[in-house]
């Protein structure tokens, strides 16, 4: 018993340092290093609570696939991260509270789970492994009782990818792009001209 309590707290320690990291760090190279730290670190959480699919899907598709297209960019890139924090402080107003509600939310969270009664405070109303393997379990609590809250976690992060994206998009001088509207004000006529070709002569 002593050695999976080990584990966790150096998994967990492991963790939260690595997660701070992420976002004190100077260097954005760094910062995406220790992101795959934790990544690596909350798999190993995942491990010792019996969901092996929830690591194996963590550590592929985080690791494998999104923190090294993250590193990749970073580098290849070269965003202006100086400039990119040069308009943060106008923002701190707004971040403070959001901040400040997600902890009251977190709190408030926290004292319901404890004003209920003893025995079904932090129990969850999962299948037993006999019935239901965890990938089928994970599925079945997602895809029912959660399916609004997973819903509402895909729509959050597709409003995270926008706002990277607006936040990193450059306006560059000299580079020609699609416009849709002066495509569309084009009229055949002077864009395609007819010509009645006489047989035997050329254009």
């Amino acid at each position: 018993m002593i050695i999976p309590a080990i584990a966790f707290y150096v998994f967990a320690a492991i963790t939260i340092i690595s997660g701070l990291m992420v976002v004190t760090a100077r260097n954005p190279v760094h910062s995406v290093l220790w992101l795959i730290l934790a990544f690596f670190n909350a798999a190993g959480l995942f491990v010792l609570m019996g969901a092996e699919f929830l690591a194996m899907v963590l550590v592929i598709v985080y690791v494998g696939a999104v923190a090294v297209l993250f590193l990749f960019v970073v580098m290849m890139l070269n965003v202006n991260f100086q400039g990119l924090r040069q308009g943060a402080t106008n923002y701190a107003m707004i971040g403070g509270l959001v901040g400040v509600i997600l902890l009251l939310e977190l709190v408030f969270l926290i004292g319901s789970t404890a004003a209920l009664p003893e025995g079904l405070a932090g129990s969850v109303p999962t299948p037993a492994f006999d019935v239901m393997d965890n990938t089928h379990a994970l599925g079945h609590v997602l895809y029912t009782d959660y399916f609004y809250l997973f819903q509402a976690a895909g729509l959050v992060l597709l409003v995270a990818m926008i706002g990277a994206i607006v936040l990193t998009h450059r306006q560059r001088e000299g580079v020609r792009k699609q416009r849709i509207v002066n495509q569309l004000d084009r009229h055949p006529r002077d864009t395609v001209e007819v010509v009645k070709v006489q047989t035997g002569q050329g254009v």
